[in-house]
């Protein structure tokens, strides 16, 4: 079995931390670099469900998308939940190490997995890293998809093939639209706006939508007349963890490590039930 610093040293390989953005905290957060590992669960959030469900599989390592300290703590006591969350990995002899915008930014990353699981085609990124010569890593894809379908059928199949949530994928712009081409981007991306609009597609795909940039955005339609699909931020980048244990197990079969590798399918967004609004042939705010 490999040492818990060998399977990070392929880890940084995959995903170096000068990729992450300055104010992002990623890397090894617990663990012994000499224990060994044998079994990897692989998860977007560091929160209770995901440490004991680590627990109960006998995984030496988590590996998660989203950072458990993204800003200075001065205490790690188990009366706090991330406290308690390093108390149990530590007890349990379990690692925890972050790939967050560093993940972003890889070629494949975040964005190339959600686009794959939408069957979207990855032209290029939406914001290039000007550190990549290759031009390919960066935040953001611009896809294809293979026929042109609505901005409704665009939804549906997002909806369809995204991990179910209670949010579901609300939509922005004409349901009838014609979509050829779409910018996505995995978690939060409504920063992206001018890069979507300069990039000429016909929709973007993202999460996080606040009311206000959507509303400045979709009001300047007459110049960028795209949609705008707001799925739930824990879907968008779970795809990620299929494709980031899947790059650990092809390095685990080239290394001969023989690490059983797992990706949790526990729903840890934070929404729980979605109840419809009812609508009328006259929409308005109530009297």
């Amino acid at each position: 079995m490999p040492r818990l610093s060998e399977v990070i040293a392929a880890l940084e390989n995959l995903w170096p931390a000068e990729w992450a953005e300055s104010w992002d905290a990623v890397g090894t957060v617990v663990g012994d670099p000499d224990q060994e590992v044998a079994r990897v669960l692989f998860a977007v959030d560091p929160v209770r469900e995901i440490v004991d469900e680590a627990v109960r599989l006998g995984a030496d390592l988590i590996v998660t998308h989203h950072p458990l300290y993204l800003r200075g703590t001065t205490t790690v006591a188990a009366s706090t939940f991330k406290g308690r969350a390093v108390h149990t990995l530590i007890k349990n002899d379990i690692a925890l190490h972050v790939a967050h915008t560093n993940a972003d930014r890889a070629d494949p990353g975040v964005s190339d997995a959600l686009a794959g699981a939408l069957d979207l085609r990855v032209v290029r990124p939406l914001v290039p890293d000007p550190s990549d010569p290759d031009g390919r890593r960066g935040l953001g894809r611009v896809c294809e998809l293979d026929h042109p379908v609505t901005v409704r059928e665009f939804a549906a199949r997002a909806a369809a093939r995204l991990p179910a949530t209670a949010q579901g994928i609300r939509v922005a712009g004409d349901p009838e639209a014609l979509v050829r081409t779409v910018a996505v981007s995995g978690g939060s991306g409504d920063s992206l706006f001018d890069d979507v609009r300069a990039a000429g597609v016909d929709a973007f795909l993202t999460a996080d939508l606040r009311h206000h940039p959507a509303a400045e955005f979709m009001a300047d339609r007459a110049h960028s007349p795209l949609a705008l699909l707001d799925a739930a931020h824990w879907a968008t980048e779970w795809p990620w963890c299929e494709l980031a244990a899947a790059q650990l197990d092809e390095i685990s079969d080239r290394h001969g490590w023989d690490l059983r590798v797992h990706v949790s399918k526990t729903v840890t967004d934070p929404w729980t039930a979605h109840a419809a609004s009812i609508t009328t042939d006259s929409l308005g705010a109530p009297n």
